[in-house]
């Protein structure tokens, strides 16, 4: 048993933790933004309120960006007592992030073309009268506060992955997800579906929450210390007295991480937050919360346990199976666009579990490289489907994109080229990123050759439902003449096309992003 001394330091030896500024600057920067909107919240009018909050967000996060290129990248080191950590992999992360940021700030800031009779074009016709307040109210996106609350979360996000010690990671874990349950229940046309939703995603997220904090304790019972790194000498120490606390300690953490990825059987809150929230914050959930969440998985698998991975691997292979089979079954049940795109995220969140099965320098890459392609391709889904309007609501079931192909063509074909992006047909990024997370476990043994073949088959289920979203879009006959195809602002469609071309960019040209995850991969124990 560890004595109390080492348990409780002597008084007066306290020191104050040093403060690496350059290498917490984004950080600080963007959460600095969200305060400001909070302000401008209380003391701007509200007719001016939204373009202040979008001009300040996106601000923020461009700043935050150029502080992370220029400064933080010179200051990789442990800061804030260890608590911190900024090594290449944080830098890698905490940037792919802020580019989620600011494509979701893009789609947040749409309403819809402003105040024109032409507002809304159904499939290449006019509907006088419409008017983008109307609009952006039925989104759920007129009050102005959902801004600030992205910048906070954004903040937890790149604290998560940066964290070097199990505090700051849980810390970090309800300052990006209270926001969340926030910003999922802000749809208004649909208020009681995203108000359920919002519930279940607070209620379920609550669990997950206390799941992770449990076995932070016990890992504390196992290691006396709740830094990463000492954790990581305990395992090496092994000592045999203490070794009950060890695995269901792992296990614990891991149901918190794997909760917030959306892996089975965790992923219950997944279809309903995912359909009831405004399909630009589902755009944005998707991307940011599941890159944030593998950082945070590989920190603590990678850095923390991994010398006592022969102890649950197995099990961390076997969600990996479960996840990939059930995403990629049900999606193919699916009516509802929303629902699929939240199975199809389960079913790559198990892909990405492949790639942290590896344990290893590649497997590390692979996983950063598919978190950050998957996220660009899915905020310029979720654009799209945000477009695509009946009655002033979003037109979600497949049904409603009947025909879609032949009206509206450029709008179609960029949303099929991003299904086949999550199908991973060659010279996409999705593709790219498959090859980058499975190559890996082969690698690793027999265990990780049965994952990629139950990957490669998860695969082609869902490509039948991919491909049948485009046979509906380019051959199937209307079945409504109100499904309309709102005419987006340029912002929305500069996030569509930067996510878009960056699909297109890391499926034909993928190596200069590999290099830069490969020297990222390099983590500070």
């Amino acid at each position: 048993m560890h004595s109390l001394t080492a348990l409780v330091p002597m008084a007066g030896s306290f020191e104050s933790p040093q403060i690496n500024y350059g290498a917490i600057a984004p950080m600080v920067i963007v959460i600095a933004g969200a305060l400001i909107g909070i302000l401008v919240e209380a003391f701007v009018p509200r007719r001016q309120r939204h373009a202040v909050q979008v001009w300040l967000s996106i601000g923020a996060v461009v700043v935050a960006f150029a502080a992370l290129v220029t400064l933080t990248v010179d200051n990789r080191v442990k800061t804030l007592g260890g608590s911190i950590v900024m090594d290449g992999m944080s830098v890698f992360l905490q940037g792919s992030l802020l580019i989620f940021g600011l494509l979701g700030v893009l789609t947040f800031a749409e309403k819809f073309g402003g105040d024109r009779p032409d507002a809304f074009t159904p499939m290449g016709a006019s509907i006088p009268g419409s008017t983008y307040e109307v609009a952006a109210d039925r989104a759920g996106l007129a009050t102005s506060e959902v801004f600030p609350l992205a910048l906070i979360s954004l903040s937890g996000m790149m604290m998560f992955v940066a964290a070097g010690d199990l505090i700051t990671m849980f810390v970090a874990l309800e300052v990006l997800s209270l926001p969340l349950y926030v910003l999922v229940g802000l749809a208004r046309r649909r208020r009681l579906l995203s108000q359920e939703a919002s519930l279940k995603y607070f209620l379920l997220g609550a669990f997950a929450s206390a799941f992770f904090l449990f076995g932070a304790a016990l890992l504390y019972g196992y290691a006396a210390t709740v830094d990463l790194d000492g954790i990581a000498a305990a395992v090496s120490a092994a000592d045999p007295g203490l070794e009950p606390l060890l695995v269901p300690g792992v296990l614990l953490v891991l149901v918190g991480l794997l909760f917030k990825v959306g892996a089975v059987p965790f992923h219950s809150w997944t279809p309903d937050a995912y359909q009831g929230a405004p399909t630009p914050v589902t755009g944005f959930m998707a991307a940011a919360t599941k890159m944030a969440a593998f950082g945070a998985m590989l920190r603590f698998l990678y850095v923390g346990v991994e010398g006592s991975r022969w102890s649950w691997q197995g099990g961390l292979a076997a969600i990996a199976v479960v996840t990939m089979v059930v995403g990629a079954v049900v999606l193919v049940t699916q009516s509802d666009l929303k629902r699929l795109l939240a199975y199809s995220s389960i079913a790559h969140a198990g892909f990405i579990l492949v790639g942290v099965y590896a344990f290893s320098a590649l497997g590390l890459r692979g996983v950063m490289f598919y978190a950050l392609a998957y996220g660009l391709m899915t905020i310029a889904a979720f654009a799209i489907v945000s477009m695509v309007r009946q009655g002033g609501s979003e037109a979600t079931e497949l049904s409603q994109w009947a025909g879609l192909g032949r009206r509206h063509p450029i709008l179609a074909g960029v949303f099929a080229f991003l299904l086949l992006a999550f199908t991973g047909i060659p010279l996409t990024s999705g593709f790219t990123a498959k090859f980058a997370a499975f190559a890996p476990a082969v690698q690793a043994g027999t265990t990780g050759v049965v994952l990629v073949v139950i990957g490669v088959l998860a695969s082609a289920v869902t490509a039948y439902m991919y491909i049948r979203i485009i046979v509906i879009m380019y051959f199937a006959e209307p079945t409504s003449d109100d499904v309309v195809v709102a005419d987006a602002s340029p912002l929305t469609i500069a996030a569509i096309a930067v996510g878009s071309i960056a699909t297109l960019i890391l499926g034909v040209i993928p190596g200069p992003v590999l290099e830069l995850a490969a020297r990222a991969s390099e983590l500070i124990r």
